[in-house]
């Protein structure tokens, strides 16, 4: 298992749905939270796009400078970038940042955000754009002179000079819960990702993502994008679920749903339909709360409860095929640490090897009496 974590580059606080308890995102801030999970052994973080975000690639390049092991899962936009661009983008982190790029393709899901950058597709259109985009894009960064004419792009002797680190490119991931979507990633991608969903829900698309690959010759890994509210006793972790939407009103929730509604995702109705506007039954699965799903687009879920609890839900998401496992919590700098001392130990996990002379001290915890270290914990399981 690999555990990756979450750049908020639309922002951050203790609490949804307000100002109250909000934060600025500044580079500082954002320094602090990519150094934190660096230094603590996530494998690495996912930069979010769209028009409510600072841009993923200015923000990737400039915490790329501070960390040291750190992956980035940056987005390519086709439709938004053209893939020769893309593929230099690429290719240039990528050297430049010795091999830490991971490549988010995002095909767009809300008409009117894609209206307002000029793009003007339908769902199964913006697929079969993303179909031509990756395989230009793909082989350029192989080092082949590319000549392609489609339905929707016409390159002529597209290349790429300065190659990346990894090759033949960095990893692809992607997610898309159509049919159009889960061909793309059959075809093309690396890593099939879903939002987190019911493990029975997960398991029927993992199959079928499967075995769309296995049909082109292929074989995926995959990943699951999850909130997690990890406390050390249950109650704690749901008490803190509930204070998390402490400040949503009717009003709000409305609002937010109004705009998820006209959304032409298939992945964002399935994130819809857990919850469906309502703050009833929001524990749509055992230990998987909804309830973030409510103001927040995208990845709408979270799991709640104590750390054996968490850890076992997420190893039940591991039986399905799960591989890489991208987190979140509010406010994401706590959390960072807070799931790293909770759920690390407890964790079959592929760290990343820790920094040449970087001394790990255990066990932790502060000094009793000026003499006395503090026993190590005892992890149940």
């Amino acid at each position: 298992m690999q555990l990756f974590w979450f750049i908020p580059l639309h922002g951050d606080g203790q609490y949804l749905g307000t100002s109250t308890g909000g934060r600025q995102i500044t580079l500082p801030y954002l320094q602090v939270i990519a150094r934190a999970a660096d230094h603590l052994g996530y494998t690495g973080v996912l930069l979010p796009t769209g028009r409510s975000c600072h841009d993923a690639w200015v923000a990737a390049s400039m915490l790329a400078a501070t960390t040291e092991r750190l992956k980035f899962l940056v987005a390519v936009r086709p439709g938004l970038m053209s893939p020769g661009v893309a593929a230099r983008m690429a290719a240039s982190f990528d050297r430049l940042s010795n091999g830490r790029l991971l490549i988010n393709v995002v095909t767009g899901g809300d008409p009117v955000e894609n209206a307002g950058d000029g793009l003007h597709l339908s769902h199964d259109d913006r697929y079969r754009l993303t179909d031509e985009f990756l395989t230009v894009w793909r082989a350029m960064l192989r080092g082949e002179r590319t000549d392609f004419q489609g339905d929707f792009l016409d390159i002529r002797d597209g290349s790429v000079i300065h190659r990346g680190v990894q090759q033949p490119h960095p990893p692809l991931w992607f997610g898309g819960s159509s049919e159009a979507g889960q061909d793309v990633a059959a075809r093309h991608v690396d890593t099939y990702l879903t939002w987190g969903e019911p493990p029975e829900l997960v398991k029927q698309k993992v199959e079928a993502v499967r075995e769309r690959a296995r049909r082109q010759g292929r074989e995926l890994e995959f990943g699951i994008r999850l909130h997690i509210i990890v406390r050390e006793t249950n109650q704690q972790a749901w008490d803190a679920a509930d204070d998390l939407i402490r400040y949503v009103d009717d009003a709000t929730i409305a609002e937010a749903q109004k705009v998820y509604s006209r959304m032409d995702s298939v992945g964002q109705s399935r994130m819809t339909q857990l919850h469906a506007g309502s703050r009833n039954a929001l524990e749509v699965s055992p230990n998987l709360w909804s309830g973030v799903g409510l103001v927040r687009g995208g990845a709408g879920t979270a799991l709640v409860g104590d750390a054996d609890t968490v850890a076992r839900r997420l190893e039940e998401y591991a039986e399905l095929g799960i591989q890489h496992f991208i987190l979140s919590g509010y406010p994401h700098l706590e959390e960072a640490y807070r799931v790293a001392e909770h759920l690390f130990p407890r964790l079959p996990l592929e760290l990343p090897p820790a920094p040449e002379g970087q001394l790990v001290l255990a066990p932790f915890g502060e000094i009793i009496a000026n003499a006395k270290v503090p026993a190590a914990a005892k992890v149940q399981g």
